[in-house]
């Protein structure tokens, strides 16, 4: 059995461009300007955070690192940072009929439009009805405590719209997301 080295070369090209867009970004959306930005602006950059971060899941270390989380993190922490943010990726790249997170939504006829069974209706037919997950964040440059919750839907079907705003709010929600993600990425970051 051969061997592979981590990162390949291949790996380091794509993890150098994913990396420093994702912390530009973050470092973008934790600073309280960004907020005051108009909303398709801020739409444009949060989904490319979720698209590059919904790249970097495929990364085998990161694989690893997700299952850990599984196991040893509080509950749902590793399902929202794959499960929740790949569903929400898979939203942003297959419904791009939206221009802000505010207007987002689907139901299950639009996601199964075309085919059954996909990632956003596999993540909805597992998590709708499930209890809501509270989390807080801290955020030290500013001493300030962040309180949100992340609420799944109560009925996934043909009729009723479900709404992004209404699973994680736009402001709260993507700052948990993005600190969550940067989380998740930094373990495999080698401090030189």
């Amino acid at each position: 059995m051969e061997y592979k080295l981590r990162p390949t070369e291949e790996e380091i090209e794509f993890l150098n461009l994913a990396y420093n867009k994702f912390y530009d970004i973050y470092e973008e959306t934790l600073n309280d300007e960004f907020w005051e930005k108009d909303s398709y602006y801020r739409f444009f950059r949060i989904k490319t955070a979720f698209e590059i971060y919904a790249e970097i899941l495929n990364y085998e270390p990161i694989k690893w690192v997700i299952e850990s989380i599984k196991e040893k993190r509080p509950p749902m922490e590793g399902e929202i940072g794959s499960d929740l943010f790949k569903c929400i990726r898979n939203i942003f790249a297959h419904f791009p009929f939206f221009d802000s997170w505010d207007d987002v939504w689907v139901n299950k006829s639009i996601i199964n439009w075309y085919k059954k069974g996909q990632t956003i209706d596999r993540f909805l037919e597992k998590y709708t009805g499930r209890s809501e997950v509270k989390y807080r964040i801290w955020q030290a440059d500013k001493k300030q405590m962040t309180y949100l919750s992340i609420t799944f839907p109560v009925e996934y079907n043909e009729k009723s719209k479900i709404y992004l705003k209404n699973i994680l709010s736009e402001q709260e929600g993507v700052k948990f997301s993005l600190i969550l993600m940067r989380k998740i990425i930094d373990t495999q970051v080698i401090n030189e």
